[in-house]
């Protein structure tokens, strides 16, 4: 084999390397790894293992009232079920929160990334 011919090797898979660790690296289905456990007004308890990071998450049909993120990534609660309006509630890796008294439950949360 020529130096050439091990170049042109070298290349080829030095670019079919790059291109798997770019579609790895893209974003697109990158999860929050970990649970996030909730608990709605009715005292349902649900948990939810790895979430996707991108867009926003609907809660259980009458929301939550208390939040335990048990991921690597940090939450922002929303009393909307679309992830907008005023009033969001910042929960950070590894914490907990509930809703104060005579506010309404969260509906929808985005993940921080």
């Amino acid at each position: 084999m020529s130096v050439t011919h091990h170049r042109r090797l070298g290349i080829a898979a030095g670019a079919a390397f790059l291109t798997v660790a770019v579609a790895g690296c893209s974003g697109l289905g990158r999860t929050a790894v970990g649970t996030v456990t909730y608990d709605t007004p009715r005292g349902r308890h649900i948990q939810v293992s790895n979430p996707v990071v991108t867009g926003c998450h609907r809660l259980a049909p009458g929301g939550a009232v208390s939040l335990a993120n048990r991921t690597l990534i940090d939450f922002v609660m929303y009393g909307t079920p679309d992830c907008t309006g005023k009033g969001t509630t910042y929960i950070a890796t590894t914490l907990s929160d509930v809703i104060a008294p005579g506010e309404g439950p969260w509906r929808s949360y985005t993940i921080v990334h």
